[in-house]
């Protein structure tokens, strides 16, 4: 299906049975599998409530009963197909993302529920685009959120206990981020030996938190404090730079703030947004949905929620 727009995209999804034989092509390809006993067949018994079929069907082995939306994020949602796909859509290929405010108005429903759904596809987001990082990996930390209190404007650090430290690894144009609660090297360390395939070039700035991983990587350091930004060999961090603007412009001019305990699923979908800028708007649509197994439930999220809440009280009183 060559879909190339969202106005496109809405002309063919038009309505709640459109959406659902479009997402049983794309996760079934014309055999569905049953969630409960993974059986695939065309056999399966299709249901019908009143003479027409809406997408119940009764396994032929283990006789239970499914829908394309059981074991994916979609299961148990009061929120049409049609919403969902039309967020997704925008969601995705919005360079910048969307606000809840902004998808509330977008697609009919409350700030409440655009929120929810917006954090549900974001806790899809992750690992969706394998990244193997080898020769040439760029690794860097930044601070996101939180205010320079008593400090000049404009100015920031890792001495910024108010913000919260992320850690960013790239190669070959792909990007990882890992949200740490510092950075010192029994944080650093572990994440990059994790990560990062033994004896690869690894580049990183002076941070003393690298120090020592030159035992099991070609380490090529960039001083920063000294105005360098080449190393004389020819490496730099520009690119995880660059990637940190492209982030931080993202959660401040579209989010404004973001929580704490949130900030991964944030890192998340700006990581999977970079990792797939090359390809089109509707291949990455199709390639997410299929794919978007995880089922995040509200009181989940309300429990992180009210986890930063207590934490900004105990710190502030």
């Amino acid at each position: 299906m060559q879909i190339k727009s969202f106005i496109e995209l809405i002309s063919v999804l038009k309505d709640k049975r459109a959406c659902r034989e479009f997402l049983e092509e794309q996760r079934w390809h014309g055999k569905p599998i049953c969630p409960h006993c993974g059986v695939e067949s065309e056999e399966h018994y299709k249901l019908k409530s009143r003479g027409e079929f809406n997408g119940l069907y009764k396994c032929k082995e283990c006789r239970k009963r499914f829908t394309v939306t059981v074991g994916t994020m979609f299961e148990g949602s009061n929120v049409s197909l049609e919403k969902w796909f039309y967020a997704i859509y925008i969601f995705l290929s919005h360079k910048k993302g969307i606000s809840s405010v902004q998808l509330a108005k977008d697609i009919n429903v409350t700030q409440k529920t655009a929120w929810f759904m917006l954090h549900r596809i974001r806790h899809n987001m992750r690992e969706k685009v394998g990244v193997q990082f080898n020769d040439n990996t760029q690794v860097d930390e930044t601070y996101v959120g939180g205010e320079n209190k008593g400090r000049y404007k404009g100015t920031q650090g890792r001495s910024t206990k108010i913000k919260t430290p992320v850690v960013g690894l790239l190669s070959d144009g792909m990007v990882s981020m890992v949200v740490v609660p510092h950075t010192k090297g029994t944080v650093l360390k572990p994440i990059v030996k994790s990560l990062v395939r033994k004896g690869s070039t690894l580049i990183t700035d002076g941070h003393r938190g690298y120090k020592g991983l030159h035992r099991e990587y070609e380490h090529q350091v960039v001083i920063h404090k000294e105005k360098e930004y080449v190393n004389a060999d020819g490496y730099h961090t520009n690119s995880i730079e660059g990637f940190w603007s492209h982030l931080k412009r993202g959660i401040f001019g579209i989010y404004h703030l973001v929580s704490r305990n949130h900030l991964s699923r944030y890192c998340d979908e700006f990581a999977f947004r970079y990792n797939t800028r090359n390809i089109s708007d509707m291949v990455r649509f199709v390639m997410f949905i299929i794919s978007a197994y995880k089922r995040l439930r509200y009181r989940e999220l309300i429990a992180d929620f009210w986890l930063d809440t207590y934490i900004k009280l105990k710190t502030t009183y």
